[in-house]
């Protein structure tokens, strides 16, 4: 370990995995199945997970779904649809059965060397997502080929902004918490980003920094990254691969000179 201890936790959906076509396929598939009328656009989902509070793409669906109805009929009462209904659509697009869903098709944004030069930097690093276990293992370890890597999905820790996954990582990491130690959390979306200012007001020590990364499917590049610092990013990347340890440095060193 460098003197001044370094984690880098990531968010793995639009981060580590490309999910136009299949969280975000399955996501439209369900909202249409279900209104048998409405096909959210790419822009339309954007707009929702924007307003920060939307990372679970099952609440997502149901959202979009009650949103349209509402659109539609304001003075109807809306279907008596249960969100275990619109969660098994969902999943059977998306992971289907022993993976054979959309979820075979993920194109991978990262490769094995990417970490592999963080831990010859000394720098330790893991996962905080929303993904289920199932589906981040997936990805991880099948996919990827990471071996019994630090994570913490969806069914170990509340959901984000509650940053109380993003501490179970460092837990799990054996990190050190002190000083002169910084936590780097990456993610593509505006609840990674106030996941990093909740942790923040813990006041645990350390240095704190939100870095976003520009999903691959976002059209508007320059407005995203608007939206990102916005939302208290303290960097933003085009791609993941553009995070290296010489980056990294120079950041912390960034924020040590502004403060």
């Amino acid at each position: 370990m460098p003197d001044a201890p370094i984690a880098v936790i990531f968010d793995i959906d639009g981060v580590i995995r490309d999910v136009a076509n299949s969280y975000r396929r399955a996501l439209a598939d369900t909202v249409e199945h279900f209104t048998q009328a409405y096909r959210p656009t790419p822009e339309d989902i954007d707009q929702l997970k924007a307003e920060g509070g939307w990372n679970n793409d099952w609440e997502a669906s149901q959202e979009l779904i009650r949103r349209y109805g509402v659109a539609q009929a304001p003075d109807v009462l809306p279907p008596d649809l249960s969100f275990d209904t619109i969660k098994a659509f969902f999943q059977a697009k998306y992971r289907g059965e022993n993976f054979n869903g959309y979820i075979q098709d993920e194109p991978l944004l990262v490769n094995l060397e990417f970490f592999q030069e963080l831990t010859t930097s000394g720098m330790q690093w893991g996962f905080f997502s929303g993904a289920t276990r199932g589906s981040a293992e997936y990805i991880l370890t099948s996919r990827l080929g990471l071996i019994s890597p630090c994570l913490i999905a969806m069914e170990d820790a509340p959901g984000k902004p509650n940053p109380s996954g993003l501490f179970q990582a460092l837990e799990q990491l054996n990190f050190p918490l002190q000083p002169n130690s910084t936590v780097i959390y990456v993610g593509d979306t505006v609840v990674d980003m106030r996941t990093i200012q909740e942790a923040q007001r813990k006041s645990v020590p350390g240095t704190w920094l939100a870095v976003g990364v520009i999903p691959p499917h976002v059209q508007d590049r320059q407005g995203y990254t608007e939206i990102l610092l916005k939302a208290g990013a303290w960097h933003v990347l085009d791609r993941i691969l553009d995070l290296t340890p010489q980056l990294i440095d120079g950041l912390i060193t960034k924020v040590h000179l502004r403060s």
